[in-house]
């Protein structure tokens, strides 16, 4: 009860602080991040010139990546996208499988990694810099990188650790060492893991934790007074709501995580999208010429940014930001899954960006186009603008949208703090102390993102994903056979098994 006395009055003491000690804080962690966002987003997106675009070298290897694997599984991502479904369904499962959790729940929890506020507030970056057109592209990668996800997933499972205590650990950090140590690079495989490793804590903790934490504030700031208002005096205050209530679910692993995701998911999604469709249908005069935009726009030289190279870049970056495919993130949530079969979980995971990319992506931009709000003139970024095109149809709506954001930011959070535990127990060994410190710096972090601008977490959130992607898809092509290998004898166990009904 002392203890308890005690915590309350040094809240309350917070809270009463004067306003100008909180400016000061967050114009102190501006000013301190400022150069290192610049310094590092300098390095990850290193770009040639193109025509009259800049070619950034990393969206072009994970662009490479996605080919690769759509042509080298033979468009899995169509051929394999029913019986994924049925998977999901649990048509297939076996509950004595190893693992900790069921299909569904490992993809709702790969999902809420994904699905956040790059599908509302990335959507409406890369149109308000490359038009409409941009959404084609995003469009495209979230097909292709349905194959990706397929391959990488796979290796996630195969290559899993099933510790004794009946948990599992698994994803690039695990594939990387242990897979190439079998194609006989042990050193390489090591090297490439604990990188993935590293760059996989610093993701968690920018695009997992600080994105998200920032572009949801944003909205509920822009929704409730904007400037001036309470939460823009005092953003600390909606991070530390938001750190609590991660905390109290991530203190109980994937199995805690997997629950409330499996719940949370579905709810959200359904009440976006059921938004979404009331203002596109609204506006269903704009939908023909909403999508010839889109098509025109994809391939015009007079692009926004940069012509058509420039514009395709923008869409690929911002898609890829949304669904991580060829990112890594997604194996270390689906290695947990409940299956005898590695490829079964890849099949789950071609789901991933269909619905976080092809489905809700569009939905956001056709939402953003047929409003015509990105060609309005008005100097308003990111989630903001898709809450202008919410409020275009109903003045309750931004409200509504600010709730999702909420949420997605929420579970976007809960996901990317497991894959950051993860990591942090990889380099450092299985420890429930390691664990735990971990998950208060995360904490921690959820309040410092939501002091900082736009600017600066996107460059940061960016550049720590991207940075994924490197060591992850070196392993993904070295690696390709072994899934290939694989999903050839599934299929094959599969279709005897149809012919003996």
């Amino acid at each position: 009860m002392k203890n308890f006395s005690f915590k309350l009055l040094i809240t309350l003491a917070i809270f009463f602080l004067p306003t100008n000690a909180y400016a000061n804080i967050d114009q102190g962690i501006n000013d301190f991040l400022a150069p290192i966002s610049k310094m590092i987003s300098s390095i990850v997106f290193y770009s040639l010139p193109l025509g009259s675009a800049n070619v950034e070298l990393i969206v072009i290897w994970l662009i490479a990546g996605g080919l690769f694997s759509t042509l080298y599984f033979k468009f899995i991502n169509f051929t394999g996208f029913k019986h994924a479904i049925e998977l999901v369904s649990g048509k297939f499962s076996n509950k004595e499988s190893e693992g900790e959790v069921s299909h569904f729940r490992a993809l709702a929890t790969a999902l809420s990694g994904t699905v956040g506020l790059g599908n509302i507030g990335g959507v409406a970056v890369a149109i308000s810099l490359g038009g409409p057109g941009a959404t084609f592209w995003m469009i495209l990668s979230g097909l292709i990188g349905m194959s990706l996800k397929f391959c990488e997933c796979t290796l996630g499972v195969k290559y899993r650790k099933i510790n004794p205590d009946g948990s599992v650990s698994g994803g690039p950090m695990y594939y990387l060492s242990r897979g190439l140590k079998e194609k006989g690079y042990e050193s390489l495989g090591k090297i490439l893991a604990c990188m993935f490793a590293v760059f996989c804590i610093f993701a968690s903790l920018g695009g997992g934790n600080m994105f998200q934490v920032n572009q949801s504030l944003d909205l509920l700031i822009y929704v409730t007074g904007g400037e001036g208002s309470f939460l823009d005096l005092h953003s600390w205050v909606y991070g530390s709501v938001i750190a609590v209530l991660v905390g109290l679910v991530i203190i109980g692993g994937i199995k805690r995580i997997g629950s409330v995701t499996s719940k949370l998911v579905p709810s959200m999604a359904i009440i976006y999208l059921i938004s979404s469709l009331i203002i596109i249908l609204s506006n269903y005069d704009q939908i023909p010429a909403a999508f010839s935009s889109i098509f025109t726009g994809a391939f015009s030289p007079e692009g926004v940014t940069g012509g058509f190279m420039g514009v395709l870049i923008l869409g690929f970056r911002r898609a890829v930001f949304s669904n991580e495919a060829g990112i890594g993130s997604a194996p270390i949530a689906h290695a947990a899954v409940k299956t005898d079969n590695p490829t079964t979980e890849g099949l789950v995971s071609l789901l991933e960006p269909f619905v976080d990319t092809v489905v809700i992506c569009t939905l956001t931009a056709l939402v953003i186009i047929t409003t015509g709000v990105y060609s309005s003139g008005q100097e308003i970024e990111g989630a903001r603008l898709t809450s202008q095109a919410f409020g275009s149809v109903l003045p309750s709506f931004p409200y509504i949208l600010a709730l999702v954001a909420s949420l997605f930011a929420f579970s976007t959070m809960i996901s990317w703090s497991y894959y950051g535990v993860k990591s942090v127990t990889f380099l450092f060994g299985e420890s429930k102390k390691i664990e735990v410190l971990y998950k208060i710096i995360f904490c921690m972090f959820a309040v410092v993102g939501s002091s900082l601008d736009l600017i600066k977490v996107i460059d940061l959130s960016d550049a720590a994903l991207f940075l994924m992607a490197i060591p992850n898809l070196i392993g993904v092509y070295i690696l390709a056979s072994v899934v290939k290998k694989e999903s050839t004898n599934y299929f094959l166990k599969l279709s005897e098994r149809e012919a003996s009904k």
